[in-house]
């Protein structure tokens, strides 16, 4: 297990832990997964490989804390929090879907690397297995709710929907509309709100 990751405690070290996390991103989403080493790294922040180890003592140390800073500059938990506040369970799926289209685009191309490469790396497999985890416990959440207010439609169990909702993550439906299609984030939270509720939701004091 890696060491506790803690915060640096003076300015300049907040910078050059930024700029490490910065350059791993470039490199994974200019380059791969496969060109991220430590060394690799350190030169595209300018840092010393030295300097690089007394902040990160191994790579998979690296993309922890970068895969924790996403959420951050990418305010992926501001985001999500929207789905979690909203006021009933219909509210909380379309929100879900406005999270998946404003959230996801910008880190997808981190996302496609870890999973190209998860086959062949173990910190990429863990870092992999890690997202799925997380994105499952969202959409578990999510159905949960519909099933509390009684809008889950049947034949969907709340494991079955779960597993449904967790599989329309897929990257490859992202990159496919947005990518290949041309897709506006705006038009894919609006059909993926719609293809949402068409298959899960029940009127209301349904079954």
């Amino acid at each position: 297990m890696p060491r506790t990751i803690e915060q640096p405690q003076n300015a300049r070290s907040r910078r050059t832990v930024a700029a490490l996390l910065q350059a791993a991103r470039e490199l994974i989403e200019e380059q791969g997964f496969e060109v991220l080493t430590m060394a690799a790294v350190a030169e595209r922040a300018g840092v010393s490989r030295r300097g690089a180890y007394l902040h990160f003592s191994t790579r998979g140390e690296l993309l922890i804390a970068l895969y924790r800073s996403l959420g951050d500059t990418e305010q992926l938990a501001a985001s999500l929090q929207k789905v979690w506040d909203a006021p009933d369970a219909l509210a909380t799926l379309r929100e879900w879907a406005e999270h998946i289209a404003r959230s996801h685009p910008r880190i997808l191309a981190v996302l496609r690397a870890v999973e190209r490469a998860r086959h062949t790396d173990p910190d990429a497999a863990e870092l992999w297995e890690t997202t799925l985890a997380n994105w499952r416990k969202g959409s578990h959440r999510v159905i949960e709710r519909l099933e509390a207010e009684r809008r889950l439609s049947p034949p969907w169990t709340a494991d079955t929907a779960t597993d449904m909702l967790w599989a329309l993550m897929s990257l490859d439906i992202l990159d496919r509309l947005l990518t290949e299609r041309h897709w506006s984030r705006k038009r894919l939270a609006q059909h993926l709100s719609a293809l949402l509720e068409a298959a899960f939701v029940c009127p209301s004091g349904g079954a």
